[in-house]
């Protein structure tokens, strides 16, 4: 039984979980890593160049899917700060001069296939920048407010919506996301804020893009299952994430201060939440979905804080989980050296130096040797079940997945693991070598016991 099967039986709703999806997910994604690379700040140039020469490195870390964030040329029309959001399009058919021209990145991409890499690239569909070609050309093409203006969502001052109701304006989209399927040869999309856009559109523009190359990744900015029916084949995980920052907040570790100087609030959480929600994963995702798990990405790192700031000294023990629990590991460029500061967001910032912490790059590569070698962490349907083992701490959490167990303290005080400790004859633990866990784990403390 998959870990999606025996997670919708505990919920008692097992005949009345969600058709499988339609997505045939590529097989190379079933164990893969995904890698989110900041092309602006992931190199003291930061071109398209310098990041190629990176590559190597990141595939001897085990990355198999490198995730670029927006390529495309940025909105000088109401920017923000001195080189702007990646997120305000101006030409969804060019390259960011700051990065360099289409023949750098098709040479990046070559590269990367060269070395077994996968390519996605952020693509953005719920709005453009301000002066995009479309706003002058095709202004009919955009959402209007009440007052008959375009407008951007949310505080986006930079960026006008779209209108989906406009069959043209679709057709476009859909014709300059091919482009770069046939122009660069990428291997899919990230989609940014991709619930905002009508999910018919997707299920629409899926087999359009497939027509071009077929097998592609397409991974959706949300969390919502309808998504993952006919269109994504990963969305984000955010409800994981927001669980793992109460926990560690009830533990103490929560520490960032938003702009008015506050620590955001959560309700009292322990670690046996998250069997809580992977029983509601599986009761509304369809069978054989995706879900991103993650400690880190570009949003959470400039504007809810470093893992460090929101995990505190259990930030390892959530990377462990973040490898081991249903779902597809990310990495954001600089965590795989425990990089513990925002990058500019507007402004070009300092490169981080992946030689300076071997230890946590170590800690990253037997991660995800693990995901490449233990067919039971593979995604979707071929993965195993997760089996909770009793613990006698609700702040420990405890979990086997075929001959994989997975033992952590995200609590705020050393603890007495288990009443009665489980079996694991022949298993030793990846990073230590410990046949056994200890009769008290400390806060942070973790063991992947594999036979």
């Amino acid at each position: 039984m998959s870990a999606f099967a025996l997670l919708t039986a505990w919920v008692g709703q097992a005949q009345d979980a969600p058709a499988p999806t339609t997505v045939n997910h590529p097989d190379w994604s079933r164990n893969a890593v995904i890698y989110e690379a900041n092309v602006r700040q992931a190199t003291p140039s930061g071109t398209f160049k310098a990041f190629e020469a990176e590559l190597p490195r990141l595939r001897d870390l085990g990355v198999d899917i490198v995730w670029l964030m927006p390529i495309h040329p940025i909105s000088e029309d109401q920017r923000k700060g001195k080189l702007g959001s990646y997120y305000a399009v101006r030409d969804y058919k060019g390259t960011n001069p700051e990065f360099g021209s289409i023949d750098d990145l098709r040479d990046l991409v070559r590269k990367a296939h060269e070395l077994g890499l996968k390519v996605i690239i952020d693509w953005v569909p719920n709005h453009s920048g301000c002066d995009n070609a479309w706003v002058k050309n095709h202004p009919e093409w955009y959402a209007r407010n009440e007052q008959g203006e375009m407008f951007g969502p949310y505080d986006w001052t930079d960026v006008y919506k779209f209108d989906y109701s406009v069959p043209e304006m679709r057709k476009a989209m859909i014709d300059a996301m091919s482009f770069w399927l046939r122009e660069a040869d990428i291997d899919g999309f990230r989609c940014d804020v991709a619930a905002e856009v009508p999910t018919d559109f997707w299920n629409e523009a899926r087999p359009a893009l497939e027509a071009v190359k077929p097998g592609i990744f397409m991974l959706a900015e949300a969390p919502n299952p309808d998504l993952m029916e006919h269109a994504f084949d990963m969305d984000y995980n955010w409800p994981m994430k927001d669980l793992f920052s109460a926990i560690a907040a009830t533990s103490g570790q929560y520490t960032f201060a938003g702009q008015d100087g506050a620590v955001r609030t959560f309700p009292e959480t322990h670690a046996d939440a998250i069997f809580t929600r992977l029983a509601e994963e599986a009761a509304i995702y369809p069978g054989d979905s995706y879900l991103m798990n993650m400690i880190t990405n570009h949003d959470l790192n400039s504007w809810e804080g470093t893992e460090f700031d929101r995990l505190g000294n259990l930030q390892g023990a959530f990377a462990v989980l973040m490898y081991t629990l249903p779902g597809m590991p990310l990495i954001y460029t600089g965590q795989e050296v425990g990089l513990n500061r925002a990058f500019e967001f507007f402004d070009k910032d300092t490169a981080p130096d992946y030689a300076s912490a071997p230890a946590v790059t170590e800690f990253y590569r037997t991660l995800n040797n693990l995901r490449h070698t233990r067919p039971e962490l593979r995604m979707g349907k071929d993965g195993a079940a997760v089996e909770r083992i009793p613990t006698a701490s609700p702040d420990v959490i405890a979990f086997r997945r075929g001959d994989v167990t997975v033992v952590a303290n995200l609590g705020a005080a050393d603890v007495k693991p288990f009443k009665k400790a489980p079996k694991l004859d022949g298993a030793a633990d990846i990073f230590t070598g410990a046949t056994e866990p200890p009769r008290t784990l400390a806060p942070g403390q973790y063991f992947i016991f594999v036979k």
